[in-house]
């Protein structure tokens, strides 16, 4: 039971790192790798937004450099600096100087491109021949950013427009976001849907795959249309189910002709043995016959595979249950205060109510017969399971024999006493039962060796 949990708790934190569906799969991955596709996107139109933003900053601030130099320059000689210090209180931020000599100190030359472009935008403004700039450096500073323009005045002096360089951040462009989040967003929706959808005919083949292993006789065969590699699959596996229903009838039929072939030459034995004179030795062929009877029976319905045929329908496990204590306990009367239940009065799930009636019943024999007591225990579903617990109190099975003692005439006890060995059938007739419902027996020694616990699980 430890191994059942800690590979259920396994699997849940598996789930957390990476989905369990094929469909879930398959979505993560493109919506991670669509999402990597966005971010280098995102990442290149940023590079690029924010060369254009430089380049915008730039533009206005060779603008507004040689408006404040050309009205600089328009002023009459000698009034040089009172324009500036009025064209000072209108530059805002910018700061203006006029000084014999272009200042140099802690600014640094500005990349070439940087100063072609301050130079060209310059040029191209509109300015008188006669005001013309005799000369013009371009520099630059940090600490806040700053680019120093100096214009060299027909009077001979230097005006250097100090501006702050701050362009515009690039997410702070109109639609710069909102675009990748649309395009993230329908790319996602299409991604999941396309998933779904090519995905569908897998949800298909699984559901029908678990349909045939529960009712191999009326499971429906798969539609033979759609996409070529469906098509193709699904004519594949439709062709397996027949095949596989020719087999189990093949092998019913030649189980069913052997029993009857059998019940003959075992009939004539005992009236045979009737005409015995030694009651001693009579008894003895009598009881051998009546063995050898119970193993061809227990066989067939073995190999008949009883629950195959069986329509499932919604039953009352709780009921089912109790009923079959109640019918163990009639049996053996005296083991009687060695069985109980507990669990919910009513809980319905749809089985096959005399199979798994059997195949309980077999469990619960088998605990009272070797363990002297049968206590079963309902739980309530959990992760789509039903779960039924039959406990006894024996000296339970090895280690070793846990799994082994399932396969058909596999006996721990090894006399021929059918009162003590059995056929060696009845575990492997119940978790043939348990398997064709879509669910499973483990056997497991009960802590301290006081017993032991088959747990039964069904689907719901």
């Amino acid at each position: 039971m430890n191994a059942l949990a800690s590979a259920g708790s396994k699997r849940r934190w598996r789930w957390r790192l990476w989905p369990a569906s094929l469909a879930g799969r398959t979505a993560l991955s493109l919506l991670v790798g669509f999402a990597a596709v966005q971010a280098i996107g995102l990442a290149i139109h940023t590079f690029n937004q924010r060369a254009l933003n430089n380049i915008e900053a730039q533009r206005e601030i060779a603008t507004r450099s040689a408006m404040i130099y050309r009205r600089i320059a328009r002023a009459p000689p000698g009034r040089e600096r009172a324009v500036m210090r009025q064209e000072q209180i209108l530059a805002g931020p910018r700061h203006l100087r006029l000084t014999p000599e272009p200042p140099v100190h802690g600014s640094f030359a500005l990349p070439l491109p940087a100063r072609q472009f301050l130079r060209g935008s310059i040029i191209a403004f509109p300015m008188a021949k006669a005001i013309r700039p005799h000369g013009m450096t371009l520099r630059g500073a940090f600490n806040p950013p700053r680019i120093m323009i100096s214009f060299h005045l027909p009077v001979g002096l230097w005006l250097t427009v100090i501006s702050p360089f701050r362009p515009a951040p690039p997410w702070r462009t109109p639609g710069f976001a909102t675009a990748f989040i649309v395009m993230f967003l329908l790319g996602a929706v299409m991604i999941i849907w396309a998933v779904l959808r090519l995905t569908a005919p897998v949800r298909t083949l699984a559901a029908a795959a678990e349909q045939l292993g529960r009712d191999i006789g009326n499971a429906p065969a798969l539609p033979e249309d759609g996409p070529s590699e469906i098509a193709t699959a699904a004519v594949a596996f439709n062709t397996m189910a027949a095949r596989i229903r020719r087999f189990v009838e093949d092998r019913t039929f030649l189980l069913t002709a052997i029993g009857h072939d059998l019940r003959t030459p075992i009939t004539r034995l005992k009236l045979r043995a009737e005409f015995l004179e030694d009651d001693a030795v009579r008894d003895k062929f009598m009881a051998d016959l009546d063995e050898l009877e119970a193993m061809v029976a227990s066989t067939l319905a073995f190999g008949r595979d009883i629950a195959a045929s069986e329509a499932m329908v919604p039953v009352d496990i709780a009921t089912l249950l109790r009923t079959a204590l109640d019918e163990a306990a009639d049996v053996a009367p005296d083991g009687a205060d060695s069985v109980s239940f507990t669990g919910p009065d009513h809980l319905t799930l749809r089985v096959r109510p005399l199979s798994l009636k059997r195949a309980v019943a077999n469990l619960i024999g088998n605990a009272i017969n070797y363990g002297g007591a049968a206590r079963v225990s309902l739980r309530q579903p959990e992760r789509d399971m039903v779960r039924i617990d039959i406990e006894d109190d024996g000296p339970g099975i090895p280690a070793a024999e846990l799994d082994r003692v399932f396969e058909p005439f596999r006996r721990i006890e090894t006399s021929r006493n059918r009162r003590t060995g059995g056929t060696g059938l009845g575990l492997a007739i119940a978790r043939n039962v348990v398997r064709a419902h879509g669910g499973d027996i483990t056997l497991a020694n009960r802590p301290g060796g006081a017993g032991l616990i088959a747990s039964v699980f069904l689907p719901l």
